[in-house]
């Protein structure tokens, strides 16, 4: 398997997305070892220690990656950390699902100005930036209000960086499908 980033200080921006349990984030921290730069692992989730079954998934990410790596836990703000980070860097987010969730009581226009921020981050950072997001508009059309909101804005992110990302993958099955390769882009 060859290097995604030939030059380890070239950025690059990589969007992995996919189902549930498909091997998104494995796929990505794949690629974030490939690039050969340093490691920043940002993990987005609010931590509940209340909640064991959320203790145990983060336990297993945290034991699947190198020991080299550093790990930050930012549920908020993310453009900041990719605005401040350095080009020897490569940051891994995982994930834009938890993300955006974080910031569901927030109005339309308030939500609008943060990812909007996160694409600005995006266009000043000289770092890598892998993320993971989910894909979740492949079902039923959510019974609440709150449901459609998140799938909605997670959506309409997920479709924006893959517009402006050099390599989009789909992770299903356990398998990573390039779709910079294989699909048509359809613009933002």
């Amino acid at each position: 398997m060859n290097s995604i980033v030939s030059n380890p200080y070239q950025k690059t921006v990589i969007l992995v997305t996919g189902a549930s349990r498909s091997g998104k984030s494995e796929w990505a921290e794949t690629l974030a070892e490939q690039s050969k730069q340093t490691v920043v692992y940002i993990a987005t989730a609010r931590n509940n220690p209340g909640d064991l079954e959320w203790q145990n998934r983060i336990i297993k990410h945290q034991q699947r990656r190198p020991q080299t790596w550093q790990t930050l836990y930012e549920p908020y703000k993310l453009p900041l950390i990719i605005r401040n980070s350095l080009p020897e860097q490569c940051l891994l987010i995982d994930s834009l699902g938890t993300w955006v969730a974080n910031f569901l009581d927030l109005s339309d226009r308030s939500w609008l100005k943060i990812s909007e921020n996160l694409h600005e981050s995006l266009t000043m950072t000289a770092s890598s930036v892998i993320f993971v997001g989910e894909e979740t508009g492949w079902g039923v059309v959510p019974a609440y209000a709150s449901g459609r909101l998140f799938r909605d804005r997670l959506g309409h992110l997920l479709r924006q960086i893959g517009s402006k990302a050099d390599r989009v993958y789909l992770v299903t099955g356990g398998y990573a499908i390039d779709l910079s390769v294989l699909g048509t882009p359809l613009g933002s």
